[in-house]
């Protein structure tokens, strides 16, 4: 089967070896696969797959079942979006059973593979490692993403006013259509915010860049959730105000989660967020489709900062 990867930088379809399907996995028939951030970052030598996983690219993907091993919810035929650590960019992929969910009632293909990674993303750091509780203001840094249109849709969803930063008023506009009741461009300063905090949770893909505007926007017992370093890891902070308003810095990331962990995470988002996609209460955000042949002109456009919400590689 053809498979993506990133060889000296340079992205190259090539056949790859079907896996052996292990107990309790399931043989998923790619359709779709969402491409992220993460997946630049491999691409560039910065962000290898955890030990034992394909290096083929893809976080997440949607798809038809065509096997299954040992006892499982699935059957041949069905349609799932599944939660990956590596190999969505291909013709197939295998995966524990456990970290499929199926794909909601009237979703495409590119819409289906658009929830599993952004969606656990956004709901694991704000409302579970963030414990955004009800009416708590949220901070979401890069709210035009992928991540941060699912985390604004989220919080509308929970009953949490939050506002964002971002590079354009363009994107400013969407995200408040999304329900982010205000924001900023950050290349204006997010300092100005703290006129709408002050923030309980901030969810943070940036990193140094924003880190000392953490400290004046965040409110006492605030909880920082830092989930990337896109403005760079060397930060100088005044440890006194963190420890003046108790803030809680947590380092989070879910690619290198174990199964029982993401497993855990998938079931509880089903039984939560899935009755919400039913509604359309919540629905991932689309930006553009490319097809597997224009994997290089899809990764170009997610590098660009001009996307709002994802970019989808559609296997046609």
């Amino acid at each position: 089967m053809r498979g993506l990867q990133a060889e000296a930088k340079t992205l190259t379809w090539s056949e790859q070896p079907s896996a052996e399907l292990l107990d309790g996995q399931i043989r998923v028939r790619v359709k779709a696969a969402g491409l992220n951030r993460a997946d630049l970052l491999q691409r560039a030598g910065m962000y290898p797959p955890p030990p034992g996983v394909t290096t083929v690219l893809g976080l997440e993907c949607a798809g038809e079942v065509s096997e299954v091993k040992g006892e499982s919810r699935w059957k041949v035929g069905d349609r799932v979006c599944a939660l990956l650590a590596g190999g969505g960019m291909a013709e197939e992929v295998t995966v524990d059973g456990r970290h499929a969910l199926p794909v909601p009632d009237g979703f495409d293909w590119a819409q289906a593979a658009a929830i599993p990674e952004v969606f656990s993303t956004a709901w694991l750091n704000v409302f579970e490692l963030g414990g955004a509780q009800l009416g708590e203001k949220v901070l979401i840094h890069a709210g035009a993403s992928g991540v941060g249109t699912a985390a604004i849709q989220l919080c509308k969803a929970m009953g949490n006013p939050c506002w964002v930063t971002l590079g354009s008023e363009e994107k400013l506009k969407v995200c408040k259509e999304l329900g982010a009741s205000g924001g900023v461009l950050r290349q204006n300063g997010i300092g100005s915010l703290k006129e709408s905090g002050p923030f309980n949770v901030a969810l943070d893909p940036v990193g140094a860049n924003y880190a000392k505007d953490h400290l004046d926007l965040l409110a006492l017992d605030g909880r920082w959730v830092l989930i990337g370093l896109m403005g760079g890891r060397e930060a100088t902070l005044d440890l006194r105000a963190v420890l003046a308003k108790r803030i809680k810095l947590i380092g989070s990331t879910l690619r290198t989660r174990d199964a029982d962990f993401k497993a855990e995470l998938l079931a509880r988002m089903e039984q939560r967020l899935w009755p919400l996609f039913a509604t359309g209460e919540l629905k991932p955000l689309v930006a553009k489709t490319f097809s597997f042949d224009d994997a290089e002109a899809a990764f170009a456009e997610l590098a660009s900062d001009q996307v709002i919400g994802k970019i989808i590689l559609v296997n046609e």
